[in-house]
């Protein structure tokens, strides 16, 4: 059994994510996943206003079980077993701590696509993954693809001609 942890964060990457592992599952590989979602710590802003930590605590927590709906019911369609874990903290790190206490053999996750520029200036949760973990850490470019466009007969104007021309 290879235990992968999916970090999940609502966006299509990471959906894209979770059905690559399930499409491994499908070819035969017998897979355990930890679905992952990280919130953001709580500001020192929304401390102050909030006057208690349990609170704020309570809603990220509530916050990244919702951004793992749609996760886990890709999951729940089949019949692999997964885990559904919500911690607090910097993402990467984050990420880095649960493959470990969760003992993964790989992560699979989305990876925004940003270009090397971009995520040198920008960091990245996957690029600090990759280089702080021992285990295979697969990334998934979810590339957003258009649908083809429909014919639409309705933008076309009825003209005497037009319609002499229609047996």
């Amino acid at each position: 059994m290879v235990k992968i942890l999916v970090a999940v964060d609502g966006s299509a990457a990471s959906l894209a994510a979770v059905e690559h592992t399930l499409h491994l599952s499908r070819e035969g590989l017998p897979v355990q996943l930890v679905l992952a979602n990280v919130q953001e710590p709580a500001s020192l802003y929304e401390l102050v206003v909030a006057h208690d930590a349990t609170v704020l605590e309570e809603v990220s927590t509530a916050a990244g079980f919702h951004l793992l709906a749609p996760a886990e019911a890709l999951v729940r369609a089949t019949d692999v077993a997964f885990e559904s874990v919500v911690v607090s903290g910097d993402p990467a790190h984050a990420l880095v701590d649960l493959i470990e206490l969760h003992a993964c053999d790989m992560v699979v996750m989305g990876g925004r696509g940003l270009g090397s520029v971009r995520s040198a200036l920008l960091g990245s949760v996957s690029q600090t993954v990759l280089h702080h973990t021992s285990v295979p850490v697969t990334i998934i470019r979810h590339l957003a693809v258009e649908p083809p466009e429909a014919e639409d007969t309705d933008d076309v104007e009825a003209t005497p001609e037009a319609a002499a021309n229609v047996s």
